[in-house]
């Protein structure tokens, strides 16, 4: 019985947001070259480090440091990018 429910929980998940995510990765592939998908580290549990995917929202060359601690990030950005960072702004306040 948990399997069953466990398996309509996923397939409910992938109709839900499959398509949506589906939609994101054409926006990046279609606004510029390079791979859909940015590999980011993350500590875990214990200090352990594991690789997270990440929608691409900054240019490929982008300087390998933390966005905050460009002078200017808006150059590297997206379009998507900057629209995800002013949406995020208008909702903090």
């Amino acid at each position: 019985m948990k399997r069953i429910f466990d398996c309509a929980a996923v397939l409910v998940a992938l109709l839900l947001f499959g398509l949506p995510m589906l939609m994101v990765a054409l926006l990046v592939k279609l606004t510029s070259p390079g791979p859909v998908l940015y590999w980011s580290d993350r500590v875990g549990v214990g200090n352990g480090i594991f690789k997270m995917p990440k929608f691409r929202t900054m240019r490929v060359e982008t300087p390998a440091v933390a966005t905050h601690l460009l002078n200017d990030p808006d150059p590297y950005m997206k379009w998507i990018g900057i629209k995800n960072k002013c949406d995020k702004e208008s909702a903090e306040g």
